[in-house]
């Protein structure tokens, strides 16, 4: 395995370590040592750890350190993070970012089968090993391309600044300076770890973590376990939704005294926290059971929407939910998604979720359950004049 030699992107990031070093060190995919090198001549920086996935640098380089007496510099073995420990105030990464060319294996030059797979790895871990209020300095190639890894900082909650660039002749190199934004630190100062992004919608970006459940106060949730998944949504950047995040969040307050909704265990003005719910969407999981199994369920999840309709609540998206409501390992019906929630004296949940009924007919008949469209929608009718338990339980008969 080769060690890789100082190149014009190694001098252009050296410039920033010599400017920016301080404090505790981390370089990692030291290669020639350039950069680990460099920070310990800055009176600033009080340790530096050097770490390389090869062993023929982390020898070469303790070689050096002993032979010049080195100090404030220790180096590791370590694909990436994988034995390192502890925080950091300065997290250094001129990373392999070519795309990966067939037959040729050199983890010094290749990051992966399109050139930003070990970037991606690096962001994904590194909140864990940074202080507060740290910094990176990342290095990169147009190569690699800059679209995709400036996804892969902001889905890590992170920030970044362009501090460097480089023209060569057949790429740019670039450097950034990279942070935790303000939400990314607040969460971690409420005890929540390893977040990720999950997925978002029109308006909200919903980013996954692991919180201490011993960091919660007065907060009931039902786990046994110290560690709970949870999801934090947080308002889409190019969004105005911070009126549906406070909506959402003040419905979950009422609904979740109700037994509905996922359990809210947080939140501030831009963003709340819930316990993630682990389970499968609505229409996967009826293709995955069986009648009497998918019965009960659509009868729960009717019963909760009568609760709403008593309440006087329209929750919205109940004829069209595939992406609202997931059944847990459990087989509990839980429903996700209430930024949309109004009050109304006409409530829609029940008559809107018989709607969505008809639209699965087909799966719900290859279940050997009969829907009499005819039939339920004259119930519905009934129901809809009168929002009363007697009219409702008809509804219920009809599908048991």
């Amino acid at each position: 395995m080769d060690i890789y030699q100082p190149a014009e992107d190694s001098y252009l990031l050296q410039k920033f370590v010599r400017k920016y070093a301080f404090g505790r060190v981390l370089d990692i995919g030291t290669g020639s040592g350039i950069q680990a090198l460099t920070a310990i001549e800055n009176p600033n920086v009080k340790e530096v750890i050097a770490v390389d996935i090869n062993e023929n640098v982390v020898n070469r380089l303790n070689d050096e350190i002993k032979e010049k007496k080195l100090r404030k510099i220790n180096v590791l073995q370590s694909d990436l993070f994988e034995n390192v420990e502890g925080y950091f105030n300065l997290i250094i990464f001129n990373p392999p970012y070519l795309p990966q060319d067939k037959g040729i294996e050199d983890v010094s030059l290749y990051g992966g089968k399109r050139g930003w797979e070990i970037s991606e790895r690096f962001f994904n871990h590194i909140s864990k090993y940074l202080f507060p209020d740290g910094k990176i300095l990342f290095l990169f190639s147009s190569l690699t391309n800059r679209t995709k890894i400036e996804e892969i900082i902001n889905n890590n909650l992170l920030e970044y600044k362009e501090i460097g660039k480089e023209k060569l002749a057949f790429e740019e190199l670039f450097v950034y300076e990279i942070f935790k934004t303000p939400l990314l630190r607040e969460l971690e100062r409420k005890g929540i770890e390893n977040i990720h992004y999950f997925t978002q919608g029109k308006r909200g970006v919903i980013f996954t973590g692991v919180l201490d459940k011993s960091k919660l106060i007065k907060t009931h949730f039902p786990s046994k376990k110290n560690l709970i998944k949870v999801a934090i949504k947080i308002k889409r950047k190019e969004s105005k939704a911070l009126e549906r995040i406070k909506n959402e969040v003040n419905w979950l307050k009422v609904l979740n005294n109700e037994n509905i909704g996922p359990r809210l265990l947080f939140y501030d003005k831009e963003y709340f926290v819930y316990g993630f719910v682990e389970g499968k969407f609505i229409l996967d999981w009826i293709k995955d059971n069986g009648k009497e199994e998918i019965k009960k369920i659509l009868i729960q999840i009717l019963e909760q929407c009568f609760v709403m309709d008593i309440l006087k609540v329209n929750k919205e998206e109940m004829h069209h939910p595939l992406k609202h409501i997931v059944i847990d390992r459990n087989n509990k019906s839980v429903l996700l998604d209430f930024e949309r929630c109004n009050k109304t004296e006409k409530p829609k949940n029940v008559t809107q979720f018989i709607e969505f009924i008809f639209r699965v007919k087909k799966e719900l008949g290859a279940k050997q359950i009969g829907v009499d469209e005819g039939d339920l929608r004259k119930l519905s009718m009934d129901y809809k004049n009168t929002y009363n338990d007697i009219t409702f339980k008809n509804i219920i008969k009809a599908l048991s």
